[in-house]
């Protein structure tokens, strides 16, 4: 798998943003309809997609690829599902110490829910804070909340999505930028990962 979909970065140059960096310079901006540079995360319906066929749609940095996704409660893709894990991750500015997005969990399974096989992809799904001016005392929360923010951006529409095959991701996590929250170490560290089968 190359990195063609990187033709709009300059030579040498590697796309490894933090989550704040997704959140603030990429989704608010999108939501808000504000120019973002570089614009290279492409829009893409995700769920008719299988993980594995994402090469060539979404916009790929090293064996991660990013996209813009309309949010939909639809995760139902050609050959299996996505599904939820039960805590959502906050993101917290650091200059502002304020909750500014969400990180939530999806694993990807083949077969029909909800007796699909488990595989090792994984799909981080970034959206903005309902409450987006409110401080962030705690990194993380599990559960679902009912509560609708009353903001002029539009963040229920629009999610940027991070997707990875765990099994190539974790030798690589300490080289791209990409930052490991204690609760991506408890999710990959999970036993049930290591002897687990997909497709190529």
């Amino acid at each position: 798998m190359g990195d063609s979909n990187n033709v709009n970065l300059p030579p040498g140059f590697r796309f490894c943003p933090t989550d704040e960096e997704l959140v603030v310079h990429f989704l608010q901006r999108k939501a808000s309809l504000l120019p973002y540079h570089p614009d290279i995360i492409p829009d893409l319906d995700l769920y008719p997609y299988d993980p594995w066929d994402l090469d060539g749609k979404a916009m790929v940095e090293g064996k991660k690829w990013y996209y813009y996704s309309r949010r939909t409660q639809n995760r139902i893709t050609t050959n299996g599902y996505w599904k939820a894990w039960d805590c959502d991750e906050q993101i917290i500015s650091s200059s502002s110490s304020k909750r500014v997005g969400v990180k939530k969990y999806y694993v990807f399974h083949i077969g029909e829910a909800p007796e699909g096989v488990k595989t090792n992809w994984i799909m981080q799904e970034f959206r903005l804070s309902d409450g987006s001016n409110s401080s962030g005392s705690s990194s993380s929360s599990c559960g679902r909340s009912k509560r609708k923010g009353h903001s002029k951006v539009d963040s229920s529409k629009w999610v940027i999505c991070r997707v990875f095959d765990h099994s190539y991701d974790s030798d690589d996590d300490n080289e791209n930028g990409t930052e490991l929250s204690c609760l991506d170490e408890v999710f990959l560290s999970l036993d049930d990962f290591d002897d687990i089968s997909y497709p190529n």
